[in-house]
């Protein structure tokens, strides 16, 4: 039987203090160690989140084990938000596992069912400890961020001319919108879409609507990395994911980060969002990718949108057109995005435009793009 949900007058919703915050990194780590324990890079992921969430440092040297009852009963007073919040805690440090072991996956499932959560996640981890690659795949697109798509609405929000009906499709054939995301070139040099108009020429990017292109749903992504100043390399798009994730309410939305994860740390995944493709060891290979990851999330939880009010925000489905030929300090000071801490830009989180902000087949593709069109390369500043 789950720990009951709090009353509207028992409900806690003051910020962990630094107990509190040393009783979840124990819970989490108690729920992702398993039999032989937590990985390096499971340590590094608890130690550099839960600081840059709740301001309080953590330890995990000499720590009690902590069972699912008596962490979802440390949570009694916490409401149902929180509580996801903690399992998609657990998720991401199970999710970074490979091989993942059963007994890790089922730890998770108990803590999230002690503490009354249903995150689809949960199962899509119990199917890639089981090896059953291709349901989890099916299970990313039911039962997570895909599965709230509404091809209306979705289409008009990333001004595709037609209804697409998935949320990965792409459209190759839409002069429309491909002359919207042509046109962001004629735009003010400092605005955003300008910016992002320069992104996808230092890159060889092929705009949406056109032979090539990404997943107009996908594309909806580039905006992000302009506004929030992350390169395009592997690591900037799990920090980008990472931020996109934690800044929208929905809890479907982890499931981006769940994606990127199993695509670009473990291969759980070959493909994913209509372009990617598998590319393990992202972020077990640098010590200092946990920073990155957890400064990224910080700054997606602290988003709020200053013109409607609201405190979730979602970026893929936001209406970056409508807001392109405004200044990046404006749209940022909009949605309350506030700059890179000091710890995750000395761990090497780059920008779009400085060195390492790009890759090298990045780099060679807007070449090309460049060469064939009789133009200089102009790479704005971004090097390898």
């Amino acid at each position: 039987m789950p720990v009951p949900l709090p009353t509207a007058e028992t409900v806690n919703l003051v910020p962990p203090d630094a107990a509190e915050t040393q009783m979840i990194a124990d819970g989490v780590a108690s729920a992702a160690s398993g039999r032989d324990g937590l990985l390096p890079v499971q340590r590094a992921i608890l130690v550099a989140l839960l600081p840059a969430m709740t301001g309080h440092p953590v330890t995990l040297t000499d720590r009690p084990t902590v069972t699912a009852r008596q962490f979802a009963e440390a949570l009694a007073r916490r409401e149902l938000g929180f509580r996801a919040r903690m399992v998609q805690s657990m998720l991401l440090c199970a999710l970074v596992r490979h091989p993942l072991p059963d007994d890790v996956a089922d730890s998770v499932a108990a803590y999230a069912s002690e503490m009354g959560v249903h995150d689809g996640m949960v199962d899509v981890a119990r199917k890639f400890a089981a090896g059953s690659l291709g349901l989890a795949a099916f299970d990313f697109a039911r039962n997570g961020y895909e599965g709230a798509w509404n091809e209306q609405e979705a289409s008009a929000a990333v001004h595709s001319t037609r209804v697409l009906q998935e949320a990965w499709e792409v459209s190759a054939a839409d002069p429309g919108l491909a002359a919207r995301w042509s046109s962001l070139e004629h735009l003010p040099p400092d605005s955003l879409g300008r910016k992002v108009w320069e992104l996808y020429q230092a890159r060889g990017f092929t705009f949406p609507g056109t032979p090539g292109s990404a997943p107009p749903l996908l594309a909806q992504h580039d905006w992000v990395h302009v506004l929030a100043d992350y390169g395009t390399t592997v690591e900037a798009e799990v920090e980008v994911f990472g931020l996109i994730a934690r800044a929208n309410d929905d809890m479907r939305a982890f499931s981006l980060l769940a994606m990127v994860i199993s695509l670009f740390e473990t291969g759980y995944l070959a493909t994913g969002a209509g372009l990617f493709e598998a590319s393990p060891g992202h972020l077990s290979a640098s010590p200092t990718m946990a920073v990155r990851l957890a400064d990224a999330m910080r700054r997606g939880a602290l988003c709020h949108d200053r013109e409607t009010g609201s405190d979730s925000i979602d970026f893929l489905r936001m209406d970056w057109f409508a807001v392109a030929d405004r200044t990046c300090e404006d749209v940022r000071a909009r949605v309350g995005l506030v700059p890179k801490s000091e710890e995750a830009v000395a761990a090497g989180s780059v920008g779009p435009w400085g060195p390492g902000g790009i890759s090298p087949f990045q780099m060679n593709a807007g070449r090309q793009l460049a060469d064939a069109r009789g133009l200089p390369y102009d790479a704005h500043g971004a090097s390898v």
